[in-house]
C-alpha cells in the first residue's frame, strides 16, 4: 500500500539522491508527467511522458532540480515536498509547493525495460 508523507528539508538532498541510485539508474526507465498548478494561471501540463534521469536538490541555490532527457526541470524556492511511495519504495508522485503557493506535482511510472542499443 502507497504512503503519503512529507519530507524534512534536511532530508531532500539525501532522500533524491537514493532514490535516483536505486530507481533511476537501471536499464529500467522511468517517464515522468509534470503539472503545474498556480492560483493565478491555473493548472497546466508541462510535460508529459518524459524519460527521467535523475532528481537532485541544491540546497545552496534551493533548487529542486528533475532531469528529464533533453532538459531539465527547475523548481526554485521549494517550501514543502510531498511524496508517494509505493511498498518498494519507488516514488510514484512528488507534489512540491512553491514559496508563492504554485504547486508542481510530478507523477513518475515505469515504462518497461530499455531495447539494448544495437
Amino acid at each position: 500500500m502507497a504512503t503519503t508523507k512529507q519530507l524534512p528539508r534536511e532530508q531532500w538532498h539525501e532522500y533524491f539522491d537514493a532514490f535516483t541510485k536505486r530507481f533511476l539508474t537501471d536499464p529500467n526507465p522511468e517517464a515522468a508527467d509534470i503539472e503545474i498548478v498556480s492560483p493565478e494561471l491555473g493548472d497546466q501540463i508541462e510535460a508529459e511522458f518524459v524519460r527521467v534521469i535523475g532528481i537532485t536538490y541544491d540546497h545552496k541555490d534551493n533548487v529542486l532540480e528533475v532531469a528529464l532527457e533533453n532538459v531539465d526541470h527547475l523548481i526554485y524556492h521549494p517550501k514543502e515536498i510531498w511524496v508517494v511511495e509505493e511498498d518498494n519504495g519507488f516514488v510514484s508522485s512528488i507534489e512540491v509547493v512553491r514559496d508563492d503557493d504554485t504547486r508542481e506535482i510530478i507523477r513518475l511510472r515505469s515504462v518497461g525495460i530499455q531495447p539494448a542499443a544495437k
